[in-house]
This record gives structure tokens, C-alpha cells and sequence, in this order.
């Protein structure tokens, strides 16, 4: 079998490469992936019960771009959704981010107006900061907001999440702590938002639909890599990984997914809930919220747990912002910069958190550089 791409990956990033370069290049392409559906992380699918299921967690997409809106807006009708997110902080639901109708709920009346009025006077209404700059405030109310937040919401949880302290990650992820100076309680502020009417699946389905693209699914690439005959390759999964981990591996976080079904209309009342200090799972997820099922009579939801990667048991989701790890990264790049035919993209092939809108962004991106040879 001979085609022009080889791209190794059925997620955003290999599903938008592959059909940019088929239906603009009118080239041969092959997408390989070893799991069984396409759609990466991002697979949804009916369960049992007729609840539809993010099958790794959930995913609600948002964005600020335009293109990127409008290039997966061939592909999908759209519903849209607002995401909301509580926290359990002292026995209380708080919304997410942390906000003004969160110091409400946790606070004395005559304290929740005195921080109200000190985070306007200093930010301005409507204002997100992060909560590495309420930290440098010299106001000695704010400081003590400041860190009641980081204590209560951000430090138990990231605990949880990463197995590390705060301070033992990248300062960049303090940084995306954001606290808002404002009573919107949507968790995104993005100018689109909204669920794929029918599912992510369909919408991959419809993305891989050219007659110049083949998808091979259930098969890693490097059981045809010999079968199959290319002129490049693309690569999503983990770089390391593709070089035989000859620098060491790059870390990574893991998840493991508890879904459970109740006879009841709803579990919860937002889609989401954090519990960044209680219980071994960081959050529980109510689909029906997402998923535009309010008419069924009963529900689904999964409990997430982190957990450490381990390579041929469980799925690595989250690369690890250390400085050491991209000392590391460096010398895969540099392998990397040696294959004239080989190019890596992705969460995975960069080895960078991408949201489902930066992936998008980063293969149309990849995908010009490509075009222009």
C-alpha cells in the first residue's frame, strides 16, 4: 500500500491534518491509531442507558478563534452550552473559577462586601486575574483572599491531580488559577462555546469522511509501518516514545474513569464538580448537562482519579510542567529537527497541554507550513 501521509493519531490534531492535506493537497493519506474509534480523548459515545458519555472525561469546547470555530463548523452543528463548575470548599459549593458570587458563599456578609469592594477598587469590574498576582497585593484583605483561595481551591487539588506540590510545578500553572472580579459563573469566558450537536464522534466521522483518507484503527503504526509505503509521517503520539525513549521518558499524568448510573432525573445541578481537598477524585462530571439529555429519566456520571503513567497500562493525558522535563524535551526536539519526513504534532508530539480549539489551531497552523512546502 503506498500513500502520501502516514499519520499516526485519530484525535484533533492527526483528524485535522489529515483533512486539510486530502481535500487541499488531493493527497493519499492513511490514519492510524491503535485504539479502536477515532476522536482521541475526545470519543463520545451512547451508553446502555442512552446517555451520551465522554468516554476519557469531559470536553466542552470553547474558544476565542474565529478559525478554528468555523473550520470544525463544517463538520458539526452546534449546541450551545455554557459550562458550569462548583467546588466543595468547607462543606459549601462554590462556583468556579473563584468569583464574587464565590465569596458569597463563603463568607460573612460584611467580609464578602469588604472583598468586593477592595477587588474592584484594585482590578476594576469584570476584571480575571490570576492568583499569582492577588498574591503580590500589599492590602493585607486581599492577601488573605489570596491565600484562603490558594490553600482551599488550588493547593489540595493540584496535590491530587499531579502528585506534586505547586511550588514543585512550572510556575505556569499557578498562574492559570484565575480568580474573577465578577458575578458570571460560566467557568469559560470564551466568545464560542458550545457541544457538537451530535457528539464528537460524529464530528470526527464527517472530518474523515474524503474518499483520500483511509483510517485503520485498533493497530499501532508500527505494525504497518513496514506493510505501508509514505512520503512523510505525521506523529501525534508520544515523542519519547517514538525515539525508543533514548533520553528517558517524559513524564506524564494519568486518569482513571468511574462511571456510574443513577435512577434518578439529575445528580447533580451543575455539570461539573471540583473536590479539591475531600475524597480520593478530583471531580464528578453529569453528562446530561453537556449533552442536552434532560428529557431522560435517569443519569450517568464518572468520578476521575489521577494516577501516575504507566506505558502499556494506562493512557498518558497530561504532560508534567517541570523544568526538568523540558530540559528533556529539548534533546527530543533536537532528534526530532534530524527527520526531514517526519513531523510531530499534538498534545502527545509536542508534549504540551492542549486544549481541543489549541490542537485545532496548531495542526492548521502545521498544515500551512506543510502546503508551502
Amino acid at each position: 500500500m503506498k500513500v502520501d501521509y502516514l499519520i499516526v493519531g485519530a484525535g484533533f490534531t492527526g483528524a485535522t491534518l489529515a483533512e486539510r492535506i486530502a481535500r487541499e493537497l488531493d493527497k493519499k493519506v492513511l490514519v492510524v491509531d491503535r485504539r479502536l474509534h477515532m476522536g482521541g480523548n475526545a470519543y463520545d459515545e451512547y451508553d446502555e442507558h442512552g446517555v451520551l458519555v465522554h468516554r476519557y472525561g469531559p470536553h466542552i469546547f470553547h474558544t476565542q478563534s474565529k478559525k478554528v470555530w468555523d473550520y470544525l463548523s463544517r463538520f458539526t452543528e452546534w449546541r450551545p452550552y455554557y459550562h458550569r463548575v462548583r467546588a466543595v470548599v468547607e462543606g459549601k459549593e462554590i462556583p468556579l473559577p473563584f468569583s464574587l458570587a464565590s465569596l458569597r458563599r463563603l463568607f460573612s456578609e460584611r467580609l464578602a462586601d469588604l472583598l468586593e469592594e477592595k477587588l474592584i477598587a484594585h482590578f476594576g469590574y469584570g476584571a480575571r486575574i490570576s492568583i499569582l498576582k492577588l498574591k503580590e497585593v500589599q492590602d493585607p484583605d486581599l492577601r488573605f483572599l489570596a491565600d484562603y483561595v490558594y490553600k482551599n481551591v488550588f493547593e489540595g487539588y493540584t496535590l491530587k491531580q499531579w502528585g506534586l506540590k505547586p511550588e514543585e510545578l512550572s510556575p505556569s500553572v499557578t498562574a492559570r488559577v484565575p480568580i474573577l472580579v465578577s458575578y458570571d459563573e460560566r467557568y469559560f469566558q470564551d466568545t464560542y462555546q458550545a457541544m457538537p450537536k451530535e457528539g464528537y464522534t460524529a464530528l470526527f466521522r464527517r472530518m474523515l469522511a474524503h474518499p483520500n483518507i483511509r483510517v485503520l484503527l485498533g493497530a499501532d503504526w508500527k505494525e504497518v509501518e513496514g506493510e505501508v509505503r509514505f512520503d512523510r509521517l505525521i506523529f501525534t503520539g508520544p515523542m519519547d516514545e517514538f525515539f525508543g525513549y533514548l533520553h528517558g521518558p517524559l513524564p506524564y499524568r494519568s486518569l482513571r474513569f468511574a462511571f456510574e448510573h443513577h435512577q434518578r432525573p439529575w445528580f447533580q445541578e451543575v455539570g461539573t464538580v471540583n473536590y479539591p481537598n475531600d475524597h480520593g477524585f478530583t471531580r464528578i462530571t453529569e453528562f446530561k448537562h453537556l449533552t442536552h439529555q434532560a428529557y431522560l429519566p435517569h443519569t450517568t456520571v464518572v468520578y476521575e482519579y489521577p494516577e501516575a503513567y504507566e506505558p502499556g497500562k494506562n493512557e498518558p493525558y497530561y504532560p508534567v510542567p517541570r523544568e526538568e522535563n523540558e530540559e528533556r524535551l529539548a534533546l527530543y526536539q533536537k532528534e526530532a529537527a534530524k527527520l526531514k519526513t517526519v513531523l510531530f504534532a499534538g498534545r502527545l508530539g509536542d508534549y504540551r497541554y492542549y486544549n481541543m480549539d489549541q490542537a485545532v489551531a496548531r495542526a492548521l497552523k502545521l498544515f500551512e507550513e506543510v502546503a508551502r512546502g
